[in-house]
C-alpha cells in the first residue's frame, strides 16, 4: 500500500495537471524518445523564451488530470515517453515544436488540446504553420490600411494633375 504522503503528492501534481490543462490555450503532446541532453535543453530554452511551459510527465498522472479535465479523448495518445507543453498563445506551443521537430526528426508531436478541444498531431502541426499572434494582427492592420492609403495616393494625384 502506498505512502499516504506520496498518494498526497500524486494527487496534487494531478491537481496541477489539470489546472493547466484547463487554463492553457494550446497543449501539445510530444515524444522525445532519441534526443540527447543537449537537444531536449535547446528545446526547453526555445519554448521558454516563447512563454511555454514544458514538463516530461507520467502517463498515468496526465490520464488522471484529463479525466478530471474532461478531455479523455487525450488518452490515446499517452503512450511511451511523454512531454506536455502548455502555453497561455494559442499558436506558439505548436510552433516551436514542430520548427525543433523538423530539424530533429527524433522528436514527433502526437496530439494535444487546443482551446478546450483535443486536436491531432496534423491539426496541430496546420496551426504551426499559421503566423503568430503578432503577424495576424499586423496583417490585418495592412488590409485596414490599404483603402485609406489608395485614397490618399488618389487624391495627392488627382492634386498633383490640377497643378500641372
Amino acid at each position: 500500500m502506498p505512502n499516504a504522503k506520496v498518494l498526497e503528492q500524486k494527487q496534487q501534481m494531478v491537481n496541477e495537471v489539470t489546472a493547466k490543462l484547463q487554463e492553457s490555450s494550446c497543449t501539445v503532446v510530444a515524444d522525445y524518445r532519441g534526443l540527447t541532453v543537449a537537444q531536449v535543453t535547446q528545446l526547453r530554452k526555445n519554448l521558454r523564451e516563447a512563454g511555454v511551459e514544458f514538463q516530461v510527465l507520467k502517463n498515468t498522472l496526465v490520464r488522471r488530470a484529463t479525466a478530471e479535465a474532461n478531455l479523455t479523448e487525450l488518452d490515446a495518445v499517452l503512450t511511451g515517453p511523454t512531454a506536455v507543453a502548455f502555453g497561455k498563445d494559442v499558436v506558439a506551443p505548436a510552433k516551436v515544436l514542430a520548427d525543433f521537430a523538423k530539424k530533429n526528426d527524433k522528436l514527433q508531436i502526437k496530439g494535444g488540446v487546443v482551446e478546450g478541444r483535443v486536436v491531432d498531431a496534423a491539426q496541430l502541426k496546420a496551426l504551426a504553420d499559421l503566423p503568430s499572434r503578432e503577424g495576424l494582427l499586423s496583417m490585418l492592420l495592412s488590409v485596414l490600411q490599404a483603402p485609406m492609403r489608395n485614397f490618399a495616393l488618389a487624391v495627392k494625384a488627382v492634386a498633383e494633375k490640377q497643378e500641372a
